[in-house]
């Protein structure tokens, strides 16, 4: 899936990728210019992604605590999640914005999706179409 996405990434090319996601919504519960993708269903969806529509320039992803250090010590463009459980979450930032390449990125929103998806009530995760 990941390599068939188109490389550049920007809101469009976002919302392409995820679209191609079982059980994913989106909207704007806080705003009207953060845009949060979920997964599962609407008593249980969980958020993997979100970020501003209006100013595009990085991403909040969900990422095992783990991998978000190497991640943040290797990567100027990965810090620790903008208004977000810093130990679980990372704003990372794609090129041209920053040294985090475009496969890289589209392999971490893959990482987030599924880390959310994977802690989802196995009854949710049975639904997702």
């Amino acid at each position: 899936m990941i390599q068939d996405i188109n490389h550049e990434v920007n809101a469009e090319t976002i919302l392409e990728f995820v679209s191609k996601l079982p059980g994913v919504t989106q909207g704007f519960p806080f705003d009207n210019k953060i845009l949060v993708f979920k997964v599962g269903n609407k008593e249980k969806g969980k958020i993997f992604a979100l970020f501003d529509i209006e100013d595009f320039k990085s991403v909040n992803l969900k990422c095992n605590p783990e991998r978000s250090v190497q991640l943040r010590s290797e990567f100027e463009g990965v810090i620790p999640g903008w208004h977000m459980n810093k130990k679980h979450w990372n704003t990372v930032s794609p090129f041209p914005i920053s040294d985090v390449p475009p496969t890289l990125f589209w392999e971490l929103l893959h990482h987030s999706y599924s880390t959310v998806r994977d802690s989802l009530p196995v009854k949710v995760r049975n639904e997702l179409t």
